[in-house]
């Protein structure tokens, strides 16, 4: 779009122009016109302007892997407009403010960047026939591991496996869509490991263990999923006609007893390690020192991790530093910017009408099917907090016990769950899918992905939603 006969400087010279005015209006408009002074009784509180960056910041993530993928594939672009974009809020929102939000990132980005790191560094094959029963099972450790290692590190870890051991079938899409579902997204809806959006809560306030009072949802969604895809599968393995099928009890992978071979095992105690460092933190409080201890912690593990792996093991598991770094471009200049949009929420939380369970679970859900899932779970616990009567001084953690938690919970299905919706929904989406192309399978394209979506997964959510929101 921007690039002419391979003129790539120009591309993004053009991109990097295009921004500029919004930065230099934003730091003309001044402290004064971004932070509006609302009250005594409120304090400052940020105009409607301070809130746009965060507001595109969202939009440029959702819209232009779709309108521009040859431009913003390149990393220097992604850190060319978050610069621009989040530059005028740290120059001008008060510094305890982007202090607060920067120590929120560094710990964000280590729990994200260390379990990318283990769980890259741990490869499993499995040598069994890819049934329909098989395949459930593991869809179903995807589901539990995701809760430990992340939906990107179970992700990782993982879909490889239900690649190799499918191979020899004709029809694989639905695998993958359905690895999708579970695996990287409503799995991960347990513990504040399993899917940033639930960290971002941890470092709000919420409980470490609260997360597992989301059993029975996750256990509903969750076990629905696997009912349908064991459903369609043993429909597909029924009809199956490619020779190798055929001729599973001549053939020597199908005589094999099935074997998982595991290489990086001692990874899982730096795996440990990280959860150690997560719980250290709980018990130490909102402290910048428990949360550079715990930071601390996670960085000396993914360190270990890489010094006491070979690199051909994480070659023979395609590990790229590519999600990581654009994960990490991204959200510092969502962590910086995304304050005034929060706090404008919190102020006029009483205006927008969004105030029972089944409206901020689908809200939130709707948002985090199109825009990143993490700073829409923040967003709109923000916007059940200002609406809360709980006062300025109180947390995301006050929201649990705020009508035994209905409201957060409601927040995190939304965000956790529907996170699958779309390629872009949560992060390991897209990674999975080119990791399926890459090893053959001609996966749907953006929309069509959205209908296998919409005809499976929504009627599941909108189980849920009925179940416990309404």
């Amino acid at each position: 779009m921007f690039l002419k006969n391979g003129s790539k400087p120009l591309g993004r010279k053009c991109f990097s122009l295009s921004l500029f005015p919004v930065a230099v209006l934003m730091l003309l408009a001044g402290p004064e016109r971004l932070f509006a002074l609302d009250s005594a009784q409120h304090g400052p509180t940020p105009g409607l302007i301070a809130a746009t960056p965060f507001v595109l910041l969202l939009m440029g993530i959702g819209l232009f892997p779709l309108l521009i993928p040859h431009l913003w594939h390149k990393d220097s672009i992604k850190a060319l407009f978050a610069l621009a974009l989040a530059l005028p809020i740290a120059l001008t929102a008060p510094w305890n403010g982007t202090l607060h939000a920067l120590l929120e990132y560094l710990a964000f980005m280590t729990l994200i960047g260390s379990l990318f790191i283990v769980s890259g560094n741990i490869h499993l094959e499995g040598t069994w026939p890819g049934t329909p029963l098989a395949n459930t099972s593991l869809l179903g450790l995807g589901a539990v591991l995701a809760n430990f290692l992340g939906t990107t590190g179970a992700s990782m870890l993982l879909v490889r496996v239900l690649l190799g051991t499918n191979r020899s079938r004709q029809h694989q899409v639905h695998l993958v869509v359905f690895f999708i579902f579970i695996v990287s997204n409503t799995a991960g809806l347990l513990t504040p490991l399993g899917d940033p959006p639930l960290f971002l809560g941890f470092l709000h306030g919420v409980p470490f263990h609260w997360t597992l009072g989301l059993f029975p949802q996750w256990l509903l969604v969750n076990g629905m999923l696997l009912a349908i895809f064991w459903f369609c599968d043993s429909r597909v393995f029924a009809d199956r006609t490619t020779p190798a099928l055929e001729t599973a009890g001549k053939s020597t992978p199908y005589r094999m007893s099935p074997t998982l071979f595991v290489q990086g095992s001692h990874n899982v105690l730096f795996l440990l390690g990280i959860i150690g460092a997560v719980l250290l933190k709980g018990a130490l409080g909102e402290s910048v020192g428990a949360l550079m201890l715990s930071a601390g912690i996670m960085g000396l593990m993914a360190w270990l991790s890489l010094q006491t792996t070979p690199q051909a093991l994480r070659t023979l598991n395609g590990f790229s530093w590519a999600p990581v770094l654009e994960v990490g471009i991204l959200f510092a200049g969502l962590f910086v910017t995304m304050g005034p949009a929060i706090a404008l929420l919190e102020h006029n939380s009483e205006n927008l009408g969004v105030t029972k369970p089944w409206q901020f679970f689908c809200f939130t859900g709707l948002l985090s099917s199109f825009l990143d899932n993490a700073p829409t779970y923040v967003a709109f616990g923000s916007l059940a907090l200002g609406g809360s009567g709980l006062g300025q001084a109180a947390d995301f953690g006050d929201l649990t016990r705020l009508d035994q938690g209905i409201l957060l919970a409601a927040i995190s299905c939304g965000a956790v769950f529907m996170g699958a919706m779309t390629y872009i929904g949560n992060g390991p989406n897209f990674m999975v899918k080119s990791i399926a192309e890459a090893s053959g399978i001609r996966m749907p394209g953006f929309f069509g992905y959205m209908l296998w979506s919409c005809g499976l997964l929504l009627p599941v959510l909108a189980v849920c939603c009925w179940v416990f929101f309404i």
